[in-house]
């Protein structure tokens, strides 16, 4: 449900109450009163933090409250309910996904792509309701994956795909898992006893790109836009997937509601489309609040949809235009439906970011853990600011589902704008002359057999000794994000590789400088740089050095996770999965990994070799907790003097800070450099981020 003024100050009292009473010891008849307000203080945090990007507890108190409500649960299991916040983590694995029967249909919207589309259909709406004065709501076409939720009694009883439009897959599990989804909504107050809520799940932008940053660190292939992302994730059987890529759902229609004895609610009590997704949102959903606008001309629209069309790029989500919708819902019966789509609605289509290309040839990548990636080489492009002439065409699955072809004439889009892939190939541009794309029978750097496991689609080379493999290893370990040695970039590396001085990671502590100050380009200071910027990288935090392994599945977050707990990386020989599932954001998957990995004898080895060369494997484990920026969250923006932004990172990681990516409301503190742009200027507006400068930053720690 949407809280008011009055409710949320209640509610953030009683959030500081539980805090301070949590410790209590209860008997029973007063737990009854407690657990009640447990739930209710971690209902609305859930709807502050997923619905208002707001929130007034730190991650530390949010963790505190849902353990202590679930240890209260599984000690006293009759206070455990349907719509108890720790029933949305519950139950792993679905191992298949029934078909259900949607309520009344998902229809396809039909569309339109310019102004004399929308008149067309202006004047056949009039025609089917027979007024001339017709009211528009507008609002926007989120380019995700349809999603019905149906609610009975008030409670979640089943979610489901949009399918084929009459059926679904049933995906409960999944959707449970996306907090912007209420286990329960108050819609008995309007009478309602059964409703299907219909909406779109959406992953945020800034969050698909740290999604695909992560993948580009663990060796994985890069996810091909948002909309494939949400739809597929949707569809995983672990439902923890849905959690991992912070799934929302955006909800756009109310398209069933009827009351105890079967009868239609919708046009009693939610006269119009607009008032019934305002409803929604007052009923806790999630919902278009000020994207969307009631337009009573369509010239109007036309206006509206242009603004959109212009800012679309500065919204969190990805939108593909703009839905026009008959505002009252007796007239909408009146225009009826067709077998396809409803005549009261339309999509208007912005124009897509999508250029035409020829594919050239096919080169294969191989990553630091094996995996080969097909790399499309085209005639190169301008297209959405960038001349793009690599595209990653991910695996051969999508070289076949989209039947991509040597010689092709390509359709490139950008999805988010930012990463370029193949939407589609133009058939009738076919010559004859194009050759399918085969991939080799073995690995194109060390030509040993290459292997597809059942659950992936990429396929990897597993000879530990491939040279492409080794090449790829030694350069993340020396890269920024990994033990960061200055003087030694990939090209360096490359060329030490070709000439023997560098097989292994223990070989960069054993450069034989004299040798190098022999080589064209390479001077005393040049090499001195080189051996500094080794010798500095002995002392680097662990955590580098743990990302700087490679191992699969293990990125920064994770490698900073991991170390939380270590003293002595030597540690780790001997530790057991089950010890090592108890460290947050590690699962049951990168565990396996990183258990393979330090169980190994040759990684074992390698760590004693760099022991023994002065690489520092241990440190202080220190309790974050009385840090001086313990709780606090922080972003940078503008022109840094002081430092960069990884030493930024790094500074408030190490005084328990968090670094997030964007300006909300769940930012404490924007550390304004020189020339700061947008994020400023969205901090000053939203009133509740505290502005300071790099010095004010460096006070709070030193």
């Amino acid at each position: 449900m949407k809280y008011s003024e009055v409710d949320q100050q209640q509610l953030k009292q009683l959030t500081k109450t539980v805090l301070q009473e949590i410790d209590r010891t209860y008997s029973r008849d007063e737990l009854t009163g407690f657990i009640d307000n447990l739930k209710s203080v971690i209902r609305y945090n859930d709807w502050l933090y997923y619905i208002n990007a707001e929130s007034v507890l730190t991650d530390f108190e949010y963790d505190a409250l849902f353990a202590k409500l679930k240890q209260l649960e599984e000690a006293f299991p009759d206070f455990k309910t349907p719509d108890s916040p720790t029933q949305r983590v519950a139950g792993g694995l679905t191992e298949d996904f029934p078909t259900v029967q949607h309520s009344i249909p998902m229809l396809s919207l039909d569309n339109s792509y310019n102004i004399d589309d929308l008149r067309d259909w202006d004047k056949r709406v009039k025609g089917f309701i027979d007024e001339e004065d017709v009211e528009y709501s507008v609002e926007p076409k989120f380019d995700g994956s349809s999603i019905a939720l149906l609610y009975e009694n008030d409670l979640l009883v089943r979610a489901a795909t949009r399918g084929n439009g009459t059926e679904g897959e049933d995906i409960t599990n999944n959707a449970r898992r996306m907090k912007s989804v209420p286990l329960s909504a108050p819609f008995s107050q309007f009478g309602v006893a059964k409703a299907e809520v219909r909406g779109e799940v959406v992953i945020n932008k800034e969050r698909f790109a740290e999604i695909n940053r992560k993948r580009e660190e663990e060796g994985l292939a890069l996810l091909q836009n948002p909309r494939n992302s949400a739809a597929g994730a949707l569809r995983v059987k672990d439902s923890s997937e849905v959690e991992k890529r912070k799934l929302e759902a955006f909800m756009y229609n109310l398209g069933y509601a009827v009351d105890a004895s079967g009868n239609d609610m919708l046009d009693l009590k939610f006269k119009h489309h607009f008032d019934a997704i305002n409803s929604l949102g007052k009923l806790g959903f999630k919902v278009p609040e000020s994207e969307k606008r009631i337009c009573n001309s369509i010239e109007a629209v036309m206006d509206f949809i242009q603004e959109w069309e212009i800012k679309r790029d500065d919204y969190p989500y990805e939108i593909d235009g703009m839905v026009i919708k008959v505002n009252s819902i007796e007239q909408q019966k009146k225009c009826g439906y067709t077998a396809h789509h409803p005549r009261w609605a339309i999509a208007f289509k912005f124009k897509a970011r999508e250029a035409l290309t020829k594919l050239e040839k096919v080169e294969f990548q191989i990553g630091r853990t094996g995996a080969i990636t097909p790399v499309a080489k085209v005639t190169p492009v301008f297209i959405g600011g960038v001349t793009v002439g690599s595209i990653s065409l991910h695996n051969i699955d999508i070289i076949r589902e989209k039947d991509i072809r040597i010689g092709d004439t390509i359709v490139v889009q950008r999805a988010g704008d930012v990463i370029p892939y193949v939407d589609r190939i133009v058939p009738e541009a076919r010559t004859g002359t194009e050759k399918e794309i085969e991939f080799p029978i073995g690995c194109p750097s060390c030509n040993q057999p290459i292997v597809r496991s059942e659950d992936e689609a990429v396929f990897r080379c597993i000879n530990i000794e491939c040279p492409a493999q080794a090449e790829e290893r030694l350069i993340h370990f020396v890269s920024k994000g990994a033990m960061d040695i200055d003087g030694m970039g990939r090209e360096t590396v490359l060329d030490f590789y070709r000439r023997g001085w560098l097989s292994s990671v223990p070989d960069i502590y054993r450069l034989p400088y004299h040798n190098i100050l022999e080589l064209d380009g390479w001077k005393e200071r040049s090499v001195e740089k080189l051996k500094d910027g080794i010798e500095a990288s002995k002392n680097q935090p662990l955590w580098r050095l743990i990302n700087g392994f490679g191992i699969r599945h293990v990125g920064t977050q994770t490698a900073k996770d991991l170390v939380k707990h270590v003293a002595d990386l030597r540690d780790m020989f001997h530790v057991d999965e089950a010890t090592l599932l108890e460290t947050d954001g590690i699962g049951p998957k990168v565990g396996s990994s990183i258990i393979s990995f330090f169980h190994n004898e040759g990684n074992r080895h390698m760590i004693n070799e760099l022991v023994e060369l002065g690489v520092k494997v241990t440190q202080v484990v220190k309790d974050l907790t009385e840090a001086k920026l313990y709780g606090m969250t922080f972003l940078f923006t503008g022109s840094l003097q002081r430092f960069n932004r990884d030493e930024a990172k790094e500074m408030v990681e190490q005084n328990g800070g968090k670094i997030i990516s964007s300006v909300s409301a769940k930012l404490n503190y924007l550390v304004a450099g020189e020339k700061a742009g947008s994020k400023l200027t969205k901090a000053q507006k939203l009133g509740t981020v505290k502005i300071i400068d790099e010095q004010t930053f460096l006070d709070m720690i030193n």
